[in-house]
């Protein structure tokens, strides 16, 4: 057995967080040095920023670059402070410069936060209360906006630019940035406090499972069986909680499809970054106002079942789609993956099968059981353990039904050890010899020698 998470070096407390993803968000600038925000932005007199604003010609400001925009904005608040005899020190003013310049080309305080690539979750509860998360700790940072209604302006600013509206008679909505970052907004009265927006970033440099493997995330021969797992198009079920890494593994297998599949990619926000040249990209679409054109993953389920795909890959089941999904894996589409939230993978086959049947109400638990053996292979359960490192805790491979009890077996499963001096948890994974189901399907593809070495590595 080999140990797995020790670390001899004395470096500090904090993990380090995942290898980003490769993609430039198109929106952004190149990415710039981490942001180290000031105890406290400057206390400015609320009538010098509306003067300054109202000096600026709109329809102008939106044809120059921010760069140019900001320099303005300095020369416009240095002439009105020395025509007033303001006391703003000169870094005051360029503070304030950026800060207007963010409003009006970009998400306010938001933007240092965004360009930080150390940063994976941004959470803001209120005008002075935001946290971010970095390398698996959330930490409470002094950014600050001015009042809940700053907030609610840079919100609504997110949810137009891809169509939506957020406000008190819609006051809850999904959406993303450009550069694919997942947002959650919601607004008062739903919120007490203040409007309340959650970010989870994209990263900027696609992690593949080498570099989970570099970082901690998994061993070696694991990421040697999930690289087999999807070259032999077995059907994987990734499982976990919120944040614990669920798409960033379904990424990283992904690279192992065919590049002469054709992928269709089924999801509420897109997230996935498949690199095959064929590849469809599907995402749902919420109700209007009006309640109308409502479009579903299960929709769009339905959908790609006629667009001739060789493999469909599902975001995240997270309702009555799982039905249509397991349906697809059982017809002909063999290499479905896909995720969804749960404690182990014993607890991710129970809520599969109350998802069945949330939209199949008449349809006995053994007919939905056998459905669930008929269709997946695979249980990839991974978590976000307590010294903030994201790691990949257990293999289940689904082996049949016995009587009305679904069967599994451990292929591998992290067992702790020891934690350091520094918090960090080390351990080794436990695995079973046991001769898999989809034996044959490894024959097949003639990988089941490089399985079994693998196995023995473990």
């Amino acid at each position: 057995m080999k140990t797995f998470g020790r670390r001899d070096d004395d470096t500090p407390t904090h993990l380090p967080a995942l290898t980003p993803l490769p993609a430039s968000p198109p929106s952004l600038p190149a990415a710039a040095p981490r942001h180290e925000p000031s105890p406290q932005r400057p206390l400015v007199p609320a009538s010098l920023r509306e003067r300054v604003i109202e000096q600026i010609e709109p329809s102008v400001a939106a044809t120059v670059s921010r760069d140019v925009l900001r320099r303005q904005i300095e020369e416009i608040i240095h002439g009105i402070a020395n025509e007033e005899r303001l006391e703003l020190s000169g870094r005051e003013q360029l503070q304030l410069a950026d800060e207007i310049a963010d409003d009006m080309t970009g998400y306010g305080p938001l933007r240092p936060l965004l360009l930080d690539q150390s940063i994976n979750d941004i959470m803001i509860n209120g005008p002075s209360n935001v946290y971010v998360e970095r390398a698996g700790k959330l930490e409470r940072i002094a950014v600050r906006f001015r009042d809940n209604d700053h907030i609610a302006s840079v919100a609504q600013k997110i949810a137009a630019q891809v169509g939506r509206r957020v406000d008190e008679s819609s006051p809850m909505v999904d959406c993303r940035l450009p550069d694919g970052s997942r947002v959650n907004i919601i607004f008062p009265p739903l919120a007490i406090h203040s409007p309340c927006i959650s970010i989870r970033k994209f990263p900027s440099r696609r992690l593949d499972i080498a570099g989970m493997v570099g970082n901690g995330s998994m061993t070696a021969p694991i990421g040697q069986l999930l690289e087999i797992a999807a070259r032999c198009r077995l059907n994987v079920l990734v499982s976990g909680g919120t944040g614990s890494g669920k798409t960033t593994l379904l990424n990283a297998m992904s690279q192992f499809i065919d590049h002469s599949e054709r992928v269709v990619t089924i999801e509420d926000a897109a997230e996935l970054q498949l690199q095959q040249p064929h590849v469809i990209s599907l995402e749902t679409r919420p109700p209007s106002l009006e309640g109308t054109g409502q479009v579903t993953q299960r929709d769009l389920l339905w959908n790609a079942l006629r667009m001739r795909p060789d493999r469909i890959v599902v975001g995240e089941v997270r309702g009555a789609e799982a039905f249509d999904m397991l349906q697809a894996m059982n017809t002909g589409h063999d290499g479905s993956i896909s995720t969804v939230h749960a404690n182990s993978a014993r607890d991710a086959l129970t809520r599969i099968e109350n998802m069945v049947q949330m939209g199949q109400v008449n349809l006995p638990s053994r007919a939905i059981r056998a459905q669930i053996v008929a269709a997946l292979d695979l249980i990839v359960q991974v978590e976000r353990m307590r010294d903030g490192q994201r790691r990949i805790i257990q293999i289940s491979e689904v082996m049949g039904l016995e009587g009305d009890v679904i069967t599994t077996n451990d292929i591998a499963a992290f067992e702790y050890q020891e934690e350091d001096e520094h918090g960090r948890i080390s351990g080794t994974y436990r695995c079973t010899l046991v001769v898999p189901k989809f034996k044959s399907r490894l024959v097949y593809f003639g990988l089941d020698r490089a399985w079994a070495e693998a196995m023995r590595q473990i």
